[in-house]
């Protein structure tokens, strides 16, 4: 389809795109690299430790090889003897095994790829047919390793060629040298050529492996609607989070009206703002318990009347609390002395309730800071 050219493919694959990726398995991988790897720590191994080596072989093959009588008469030690020399053998190349097992599980982790994915692990069917088969066979990426391996054939042929014919006389002096010094000078000479040509190899590892990055971040290439799409899933579609942030709201409302009758009073301006204030014994300052404006003002003045929660109309301070006053939390230092005097109103209408006499005057003109008073609405 057009929507999976490559053309259209222009943005960088994102974190989610990659870890998705990862998790089916897919991960950039360089063969060279692995190779180059095994052989360097062969060849390093052999050229530091090639004479330690030949001379635990040498004892092995001379104690595997030694005639013994005691052997011909008693061929129930034969088995045991086996077991003994395979057991100094096993144990002679145990490091070099075990260095190669190391080195052949480390190229993952120098390119950032070390993932375990049980959907690798999963049979496909797709890879069974022939017909893909033969498509991956004269694919550009099997054109491409075709030219590959032959560009790095020849740069190894060339440097054995080099390496041969530098040592062109060395080879023809192991003739006229004693057997065991030509075999020791052979031997130093091969492990050379192998590590020089090892080393080669290190000019298509470096090559190799940013191509093979280039790569694979090349094909999790995305189009701007695959971008815009997994931006929508991550973040959530508009309808579905604004319905959740509705719901939210009517939990946080059903919270604050439970919350009004245990208020001291309840600040309005008449027709748009009510706050619920209260103050307890051991508070530094009174809290507001709810807010609201329009219809949700008016039910915080319902529930109040229901409750016989005191309401006193005083617009600035009403105004100044919506908007500087958060729920929950204590009011403004600015606004301390305004609130206390209703407060001081409110204890004093309670006193009248309950002893009767003159009936306590309503404060008009409350000290609120007019830089704190938003326009009326």
């Amino acid at each position: 389809m057009a929507e999976d050219s490559d053309l259209e493919k222009t943005e960088e694959p994102t974190g989610r795109r990659i870890e998705q990726a990862r998790e089916k398995g897919q991960i950039p991988q360089s063969r060279e690299l692995g190779t180059f790897l095994v052989l360097i720590v062969a060849a390093s191994t052999l050229w530091m430790m090639g004479g330690w080596f030949m001379e635990r072989a040498i004892e092995i093959t001379r104690k595997a090889f030694s005639f013994e009588p005691r052997y011909m008469h008693e061929p129930a030690m034969m088995v045991p003897r086996l077991a003994e020399v395979s057991g100094d053998a096993f144990f002679l190349f145990a490091p070099l095994f075990g260095l190669l097992v190391l080195a052949s599980v480390l190229p993952p982790f120098f390119l950032n790829a070390w993932v375990f994915s049980p959907t690798a692990l999963v049979p496909d069917i797709k890879r069974m047919n022939p017909l893909a088969g033969l498509g991956r066979m004269f694919s550009w990426n099997s054109l491409m390793e075709l030219g590959k391996a032959i560009l790095k054939a020849l740069l190894v042929g060339g440097v054995a060629v080099l390496l041969i014919s530098s040592q062109r006389d060395e080879i023809f002096g192991l003739l006229a040298e004693p057997l065991e010094t030509a075999l020791a000078h052979a031997g130093r000479m091969v492990l050379f050529a192998f590590l020089m040509l090892v080393l080669t190899l290190f000019l298509v590892v470096a090559a190799d492996v940013p191509f093979q990055l280039w790569h694979y971040y090349h094909k999790l290439k995305m189009t701007k609607d695959e971008v815009k799409q997994e931006m929508k899933e991550m973040m959530g579609d508009p309808h579905v989070k604004g319905r959740i942030r509705s719901l939210q709201m009517q939990a946080a409302r059903r919270r604050m009206m439970q919350s009004v009758p245990q208020a001291d009073v309840i600040v309005t301006n008449p027709t748009h703002f009510s706050v619920a204030l209260s103050y307890k014994a051991g508070m530094a300052a009174p809290k507001v318990v709810a807010k609201g404006t329009g219809a949700v003002a008016m039910k915080i003045r319902e529930v109040a009347a229901e409750h016989a929660v005191p309401t006193l109309e005083a617009p600035p301070l009403a105004r100044a609390l919506y908007k500087h006053a958060d729920l929950d939390k204590e009011i403004p230092a600015a606004l301390y002395n305004a609130v206390a005097e209703v407060l001081a109103y409110i204890y004093q209408l309670a006193q009248w309730r309950q002893a009767g006499g003159a009936y306590p005057v309503p404060p008009r003109q409350l000290p609120v800071p007019p830089e704190l008073v938003p326009e009326a609405a």
